[in-house]
């Protein structure tokens, strides 16, 4: 008989935590969902020295930066993998630019930023997020 091990569930939850964000927060933009899949006191390890880094600085970011800027903003997840209480996530944000973006009126050119970012969930919520993505090479894109 082989070995029976408990983190298959709770690993399987935190992919579908970390899932459930990038569609209902990211792409949809739902507060109730945000409010149910952030931790009061998530630390995003990936905003600059100095800058906000907590869940307020995050809703901002989506709600007020990204959204307006790509109306039709989507996010394609590539892969997750998971080692204990971090998820790692491979994905695209697509969108056409439509709205101000850090200064940069609307071209209508359509764009792609590709991420990888590590999430820990605790409790069913975002706790601390680490992230990577090409965001600058898109600004000089849309300044071109």
């Amino acid at each position: 008989m082989g070995m029976i091990y408990n983190t298959g569930m709770q690993n399987s939850d935190n992919k579908n935590v970390v899932k459930r964000f990038n569609v209902e927060v990211i792409e949809k933009g739902s507060e109730p969902a945000f409010r149910e899949l952030m931790s009061d006191d998530f630390v995003n390890r990936t905003a600059p020295p100095g800058a906000p880094n907590g869940p307020a600085s995050m809703w901002n970011m989506f709600q007020n930066v990204l959204r307006p800027a790509f109306p039709d903003l989507t996010v394609e997840i590539h892969e997750q993998l998971e080692d204990g209480d971090r998820v790692v996530t491979r994905k695209t944000i697509r969108g056409t630019h439509e709205g101000a973006f850090f200064g940069i009126a609307p071209t209508h050119k359509k764009v792609e930023i590709q991420v990888i970012d590590i999430v820990r969930v605790k409790d069913g919520k975002y706790a601390e997020h680490w992230g990577v993505n090409t965001l600058g090479a898109t600004l000089a894109e849309l300044r071109q």
